[in-house]
């Protein structure tokens, strides 16, 4: 009889620590994972620190072909942005189109990457950093800079973690 109680009370004090752990986690404000998040997780922080680099190279010359560090195209800021932040990417903007998930519009995310489509494809790239805006190099004599998004011939591409 006494060994049924044992493993109840043993399930129980391992709930509680769950409990307790994840309430702690949550209290620091670490970031909890569920079981197969790891990837989604992984991508976020990727995606979410490649932003940061692309903001930070706001005001940097365009430069046909450039990837940095002190002049950009536009695949060249997104390669540069996402290899400093651990991942990485083709050279081409159609490159980088092929490489990533393709999401809908509706799921878009920060530090996602958004790609201008034309008649002979994908034509540029930028990353996406909420409120229809992207961080972009955008053309000959301009520099790094944010802007709207200007034209609904787009899509957009998550670069898996």
């Amino acid at each position: 009889m006494g060994a049924h109680k044992r493993p109840s009370r043993l399930s129980r004090a391992r709930a509680v620590s769950a409990s307790v752990s994840a309430l702690t986690l949550a209290a620091v404000g670490a970031t909890v994972v569920a079981p197969g998040g790891a990837d989604d997780a992984e991508a976020a922080t990727v995606s979410t620190a490649a932003l940061q680099i692309a903001a930070s190279k706001a005001g940097a010359p365009y430069q046909w072909g450039a990837t940095g560090p002190y002049r950009f195209d536009c695949s060249g800021l997104t390669q540069y942005s996402f290899k400093r932040a651990g991942k990485e990417l083709p050279r081409t903007a159609q490159q980088q189109y092929n490489r990533t998930r393709q999401i809908p519009g509706f799921s878009r995310e920060q530090g996602d990457l958004v790609f201008f489509h034309g008649r002979g494809g994908v034509y540029h790239v930028g990353i996406y950093a909420g409120g229809n805006k992207i961080w972009h190099a955008p053309k000959t004599g301009s520099v790094v800079r944010l802007e709207r998004i200007w034209t609904r011939s787009v899509s957009y591409g998550r670069v898996n973690g």
